[in-house]
């Protein structure tokens, strides 16, 4: 009888251990998976900036008696293997330099394509800052998440490890010169 009941506690601890073990990882996947989702919100985002700034480069050449290529810089980035911070970095230049052509230039200014491509950068804008918060709000509270015992073991034992930052910062990592301005 005795024999009975200590098999009967081993086998409701550990199926309390597999209900804990199950919802810590289902957890850290269901927040993994909004951060994955966001990601690619914001990689369309930045790919949909992108084409506006191709488009307002169109809008510049025709529009303008001197025909320097002020964008081509940022033209070329499609080629350039560089993470989403970067390419957002260099699309927020190329932006401004759009927004001081625009306002220095009467033909620009007054050109209806123009207009246009303004008013779709500023929503696009407010869709990158809003999914980047989202993003690193989400990888606050995972990396936190899986940091705190038993969450760090389920981590451990399915190779997951804390996510960085949108702009790239690790602050788990003793490199303490990777703000970037």
């Amino acid at each position: 009888m005795e024999s009975l009941t200590i098999i009967l506690l081993l086998v409701i601890l550990l199926g309390i251990i597999a209900v804990l073990y199950i919802n810590i990882y289902n957890h850290i996947q269901f927040s993994k998976t909004k951060i994955e989702k966001v990601e690619g919100k914001i990689d369309e985002d930045l790919r949909e900036k992108y084409d506006l700034i191709v488009k307002a480069d169109t809008v510049i050449k025709n529009n303008l008696k001197a025909k320097k290529d002020y964008l081509k810089e940022y033209i070329n980035l499609k080629e350039e293997k560089i993470s989403d911070f970067d390419l957002e970095r260099k699309l927020k230049e190329a932006k401004n330099i759009i927004d001081t052509l625009y306002e220095d230039n009467k033909e620009l200014n007054q050109n209806e394509t123009m207009q246009e491509i303004n008013e779709e950068f500023k929503s696009i804008d407010e869709k990158l800052v809003a999914g980047i918060s989202y993003y690193n709000k989400h990888v606050t509270e995972i990396n936190n998440y899986i940091r705190r015992f038993p969450n760090n073991l389920i981590a451990k034992i399915h190779h997951m490890k804390p996510k960085t930052f949108f702009d790239g910062k690790d602050m788990t990592d003793t490199d303490i010169n990777d703000f970037k301005l």
